[in-house]
């Protein structure tokens, strides 16, 4: 097991001291202050934060080439062509991950409100359901599609709340609950691609299943740790994002787009009949 596998057990096992404390605080009433039980908190969160800022990426001298995910018109969101890490943290391998979110025309997708509505149905936002893609010829390592797409986090009060309260629970709980719905890919020469927050029941490979490029894998969700439907892209150099290192990739035809940047990507060009 490696050192960042055995951090992040033991991020999650202070997590869980603390909720016992708690609980037998309250039913036992020892005589010290309740703010004593939350000392294994304020530990997990420091040692999280070491885990998460000082993972250092992949010696990967150039980006790896890869067609993109998705067709249609695109806008990025935490893209590694602004800052890198590209979400803060090097965790999970996602040092060069990049969100996207889809934009069909001007005003389709709904926006961030501080208050109302506090939450939107996934199918109010035009990614929800938009087909992925394989990026390569590939061979599945990881396929997860059980768990449910929930509503958005896209207004103050539910944006705390997934921040403080949501958050949390799902990094307790492990990768698999901060990725939702995910797919894994092996690319061949040490790298690999993750697709993550998936639609429920849209995976049409699975694990062991021999892929092509520009096949349709899944659609977009919004299920694990997610404001609103959109696709989490990374590529890594192992196929387990609690220990892999994220790797630079650069989109054929597209680049990497930067935060805010809106993007084409035709149709793949219908096979030729035999």
């Amino acid at each position: 097991m490696t050192a960042r596998k055995l951090g992040m057990t033991a991020f999650r096992g202070l997590q869980l001291a603390f909720i016992g404390l708690v609980i037998a605080h309250i039913c036992l009433d020892p005589p010290y202050s309740m703010w004593w039980n939350s000392l294994p908190l304020v530990a997990a969160y420091v040692l999280v934060a070491v885990l998460n800022r000082t993972g250092r990426p992949a010696p990967v001298p150039d980006p790896v080439e890869v067609a993109p995910p998705v067709t249609g018109r695109w806008s990025a969101l935490n893209s590694p062509a602004d800052r890198v890490p590209s979400h803060g943290v090097h965790g999970y391998g996602q040092t060069y991950a990049i969100d996207i979110v889809a934009e069909p025309s001007p005003g389709a997708r709904p926006g961030f409100r501080p208050l109302w509505p506090l939450v939107r149905r996934p199918g109010d936002y035009p990614a929800f359901g938009a087909p992925l893609h394989a990026v390569a010829d590939a061979t599945v390592v990881r396929a997860e599609d059980r768990q449910r797409d929930h509503l958005s986090r896209t207004s103050l009060p539910t944006l705390l709340y997934l921040m403080l309260a949501e958050g949390s629970v799902r990094e307790m709980s492990g990768v698999r609950r901060i990725l939702g719905n995910h797919l894994v890919l092996d690319l061949g020469d040490g790298t690999y691609a993750a697709y993550a927050h998936l639609r429920r029941g849209s995976l049409t490979v699975r694990e062991g299943d021999r892929v092509r490029a520009g096949q349709v894998l899944a659609r977009v969700g919004n299920s694990g740790n997610s404001t609103e439907p959109h696709l989490h892209f990374q590529l890594m150099d192992g196929p387990d994002p609690d220990t892999a290192r994220g790797v630079p990739f650069t989109w054929r035809g597209t680049g990497v787009p930067r935060n805010g940047e809106t993007f084409d990507v035709p149709e793949p060009a219908p096979a030729p009949q035999a």
